[in-house]
């Protein structure tokens, strides 16, 4: 195991933040991370070419902060990879500079690993936007732990500031994020290493996701069908008998993004093209048929609804 001098009874753990433009959160967002009582880690700071004042936030910490700096500005994917070749630690975890952790989060995770076929330790992550609202994630989604891959591939349910990874489990695979994905290289990421390494969650929230709606997740949902598509087609090359044996996560994957997809358009505003993707699974549950009555709702009354119940999450708004 990596450890640090005078730290021997704790693996290095190596915390990646990757930056562009961050500047305003910052302060917390790192702050959380010294503020941890699992003491032995270090900060892979990247920034992706910001042009605010990230940099001197950044250098303005002591040496447990590692700042790099790339000349252009790259896709959050291939910037994470640039990040995972700086990182000395035997364990890698990923902070948001707009997110926080809990201060006991890496203490609650780490003796986990102790079980050698763990791969992955995640927690409950709570999500809360500017105006106050807050939700918890897994009061309303589901997750499992163990060989789990069929429902993490069917019913992804991680959410990556809360993920920690045995770095052999990075190390066994034949390359990192794929920087083919903009929008899904996290859940492709996590779904590779799940094929062949065992989860494990501490059911408890040790984070706290930031909503904004200027994020990637929310300005270019409409990659999310094209992206799952590819990254079903790869799985159907690398994973042995994949489709076969996968038909029914594939079927439950391919309905749950289209409806996601609908909400996304509603939100937009455009109920036509919302109700193209929802109609065909309007019965399918609770949430498509909700979200399928919306579409006939003027705007008016569609936006009240949604300030009235908070829209944090896409999939669990209701």
């Amino acid at each position: 195991m990596t450890k640090t001098p005078g730290k021997d009874s704790q693996p290095l753990v190596s915390v990646i933040m990757n930056c562009y433009n961050g500047g305003k959160y910052l302060n917390e967002a790192i702050d959380s991370i010294y503020t941890q009582t699992y003491n032995n880690w270090e900060i892979i700071f990247w920034d992706n070419a910001s042009t605010d004042k990230s940099a001197d936030i950044a250098k303005s910490y002591d040496s447990k902060l590692r700042y790099f700096r790339g000349k252009t500005t790259i896709p959050l994917g291939s910037a994470r990879n640039k990040a995972l070749e700086k990182c000395n630690g035997e364990f890698i975890a990923f902070l948001d500079c707009d997110d926080l952790w809990m201060p006991e989060k890496l203490e609650k995770q780490m003796p986990l690993f102790q079980d050698p076929d763990i791969g992955i330790v995640f927690s409950d992550v709570i999500f809360f936007n500017k105006m106050g609202q807050s939700k918890q994630l897994y009061n309303r989604q589901p997750y499992k732990a163990g060989w789990c891959f069929p429902f993490l591939l069917s019913q992804y349910f991680l959410s990556i500031i809360t993920v920690l990874v045995r770095r052999k489990a990075l190390d066994d695979l034949e390359y990192w994020f794929d920087p083919q994905f903009e929008i899904i290289e996290e859940a492709d990421l996590f779904r590779r290493i799940g094929y062949v390494w065992k989860l494990a969650m501490v059911n408890r929230p040790l984070a706290k996701w930031r909503i904004r709606e200027s994020s990637l997740t929310w300005t270019k949902h409409h990659l999310v069908l094209h992206e799952t598509s590819m990254m079903l087609k790869k799985y159907s090359k690398i994973f042995p008998d994949f489709n076969k044996l996968y038909e029914h996560e594939i079927n439950i994957l391919n309905k749950d993004i289209k409806i996601d997809a609908g909400f996304h358009y509603l939100r937009e505003g455009n109920n036509c093209k919302a109700r193209e993707y929802l109609s065909p699974f309007k019965f399918y549950n609770k949430k498509a048929f909700i979200f399928y009555m919306m579409t006939l709702l003027p705007r008016t009354l569609f936006l009240l609804i949604l300030k009235i119940r908070g829209s944090l999450l896409p999939m669990n708004a209701i």
